[in-house]
């Protein structure tokens, strides 16, 4: 069993998570592609959008104390961020949804396996953790 963690040590464990999420999407992206198999691809999907939901969820704990249960509790959270203008700008709740729809819907759920619009979208998620990240960075400070 695991001991209790503190709120600092879920966030660290939420952005972990998150990175090693994108790294089996990105190999299991690349091993699908060169082998031809789809259903790779799409659960490769499945995982950039899994690190998208763990470092959103780092995030919201930093930022409002609390992990949401839900994507419609994470998406009005977001929104409630969002009021404050530095947070707006980013667009957290904008981003998040996008990557809902195209990795979590699309791909993984519709099987659309676009190759091309999948690595942009694994790019994007990527740039999502870093953002995130360097969010947090600043409220560390």
């Amino acid at each position: 069993m695991v001991a209790a963690l503190n709120a600092e040590e879920r966030i660290k464990m939420y952005l972990e998570d998150a990175k090693r999420f994108l790294e089996e999407a990105l190999r299991e992206f690349e091993e699908g592609v060169r082998s031809g198999d789809v259903i790779r691809i799409r659960d490769a999907a499945e995982k950039a959008w899994n690190s998208i939901v763990q470092s959103t969820n780092a995030l919201l704990l930093k930022l409002v104390g609390k992990v949401p249960s839900s994507h419609w509790e994470k998406r009005r959270l977001l929104r409630e961020i969002e009021k404050d203008p530095r947070m707006a700008e980013l667009g957290f709740r904008d981003k998040y949804a996008a990557r809902e729809r195209y990795l979590h819907e699309l791909v993984f759920y519709e099987g659309i396996v676009d190759v091309e619009d999948i690595k942009f979208e694994l790019e994007k998620t990527h740039k999502y953790i870093e953002e995130v990240e360097k969010i947090l960075r600043e409220l560390y400070r």
